[in-house]
């Protein structure tokens, strides 16, 4: 190791960021390295779920990057190896028929069957699950994450599973006594931990089974038609309840790790038991808060609230969603398109702040987990929310004019120099015409305002074309605490920034008014007060 190998790594050691408490639980687990049968070592295993019922949204897209960044934490500890298995629950039962999805009628003539059995209501794929799993491979994909998927379907159907299928028959009655006082009576009355495929109808019943044979694999049920069918469970034929399937896996593969939603710590508990009743280990774990809608409910699958990850990549780059998720995972947090400008922003502040800290403060800054320690170099000469408001004041604008306008504030800036400033523009220019400029009303000066913006205009008349924003900032600050004419302040300056943005720029909050008039231009800015008097007289 080099010396900046070995100063990461005990400032890691240290380290009170969370994807570094998390991977000291891991080395923690295995001071020694992970046990294998061959003597050689045995990969730290790393797993996250999803569930395709539905379309993938932020909420999946989370689990695995935040789970990438304790695997990458821990991997600033140790030299062990790690692997990361993104698993599919694809033989799940189809429940309900998701809201945003098309040919709802003809999902619905299939519910109960396999995710991976129903036709795909999008026409581009094998089934419904195989669509649902592309889409969340492909995002995966486009954020270069280290990964193996893997399909639930196919590790029934193959035969990977049977030895710990038959493992779960020999327990029956012990994952029974971990269950059962867990569920209502109801419930309890046709609880298996086994849930067999129909033979006739191709449905996942939920029925009471019987361990025929648990060596061989083999179960007796009876069908939706009234038969007593015996037959194996093996081979894709059966497929494990939720709790006891999640315990089955981790057992079966190894799973060192997996985090989980606060949704789901009853689960986690009850799949913990059933593992060590299988003879394993529960990974270790971390219980991260649910992203919510702008209404502060749960973001779903089936009813599509919240953000799609394309909607988010529409008005905002990739690193500003890896920033919103890092922050604050135990915090439930309102997921909708407003926070999407201040994660941007917040993300350049870090970003800027990186290269001047020291190791420690390094390892707790966001972006060092976003970019795995290979944080790029670069800055950002404007905000985000500077560009959203010079965008939202020239209306239906184009790239090559906000760039036209840059040059006033960045005079040797180009998108070939500035490829980040670049994709922001567009970025701005989406989120500014789809929630910006619909919600923009210019109201008209009152009272002091009216001399204020008038005092305004003569001292930017008087500046030279090249001013600082600092200079511009200044006089701005003056006119407010009525240090400029005859007087005529403001009870605090608070308000007067109000009066600016609602007068000029039509929202009630804005940017520094300095820096957007020297990026606006003093021409232009003069020209937007003497529309903002002009609704004066009329």
């Amino acid at each position: 190791m080099t010396d900046v190998d070995t100063a990461l790594r005990a400032a890691a050691l240290e380290s009170k960021a969370w994807p570094f408490e998390e991977a000291r639980k891991l080395l923690a687990r295995y001071p020694n390295g992970k046990p294998s049968a061959d003597g050689q070592p045995s990969p730290i295993l790393f797993e996250t779920g999803y569930g395709p019922s539905g379309l993938p949204h932020i909420g999946t897209f989370n689990e695995v990057l935040r789970t990438t960044m304790v695997r990458r934490a821990f991997a600033a500890l140790s030299d062990q190896p790690t692997r990361l298995v993104a698993f599919s629950d694809d033989m799940d039962g189809l429940r309900k028929v998701p809201d945003n999805v098309p040919n709802g009628a003809m999902l619905a003539e299939h519910l109960g069957k396999p995710l991976s059995r129903i036709p795909d209501p999008f026409g581009t794929h094998d089934s419904f699950a195989a669509h649902n799993n592309a889409m969340l491979r492909q995002f995966l994909d486009r954020f270069g994450f280290e990964y193996e998927f893997a399909s639930s379907t196919e590790y029934y159907a193959s035969g990977r599973f049977d030895d710990a299928l038959k493992l779960v028959l020999r327990h029956y009655d012990a994952i029974q006594a971990v269950m059962l006082p867990t569920l209502r009576a109801e419930r309890r009355a046709s609880y298996s931990p086994v849930l067999p495929v129909s033979p006739t109808s191709g449905v996942v019943l939920q029925v009471p089974v019987e361990v025929v044979d648990a060596d061989a694999g083999t179960i007796a049920f009876t069908d939706e038609s009234g038969e007593r069918i015996v037959r194996s469970a093996l081979g894709g034929l059966a497929k494990l309840q939720w709790k006891v399937d999640w315990a089955m896996r981790w057992v079966a593969l190894g799973v060192d790790y997996e985090m989980a939603g606060k949704d789901l710590i009853d689960s986690v508990t009850q799949s913990g038991k059933i593992a060590r009743v299988l003879g394993g280990r529960p990974p270790e774990g971390f219980t991260y808060e649910m992203f919510l809608d702008e209404k502060g409910e749960k973001i779903s699958k089936s009813k599509g609230n919240g953000l799609s990850l394309d909607q988010w990549l529409t008005y905002g780059p990739e690193e500003s969603l890896a920033f919103f998720a890092y922050r604050e995972p135990k915090k439930a947090k309102q997921l909708h398109m407003g926070v999407i400008p201040r994660a941007v922003d917040e993300y350049w502040q870090f970003h800027g702040a990186y290269p001047g800290q020291a190791i420690k403060e390094q390892l707790g800054n966001p972006v060092h987990h976003i970019h795995g320690g290979e944080v790029p170099t670069g800055t950002l000469p404007v905000t985000f929310g500077l560009l959203l408001n010079l965008v939202g004041v020239m209306g239906d604008a184009t790239r090559e004019q906000v760039w036209g306008y840059l040059a006033n504030y960045v005079p040797d800036a180009t998108p070939e120099s500035e490829p980040e400033l670049d994709r922001l523009i567009g970025h701005a220019l989406a989120y500014a015409r789809d929630f910006v400029a619909p919600t923009l009303v210019r109201r008209a000066p009152e009272g002091v305002e009216v001399d204020a913006l008038r005092r305004l205009d003569a001292e930017l008349a008087a500046l030279p074309a090249d001013a600082s924003a600092e200079d511009i900032q200044n006089i701005v600050y003056e006119i407010g605490k009525g240090q400029f004419g005859d007087g005529g302040g403001f009870e605090s300056l608070r308000d007067w920034f109000k009066a600016l943005y609602e007068t000029l720029l039509g929202s009630s909050q804005g940017p520094r008014m300095g820096s957007f008039i020297k990026l606006y231009g003093i021409k232009n800015s003069r020209a937007l007060i003497a529309q903002a008097l002009e609704r004066v007289a009329a």
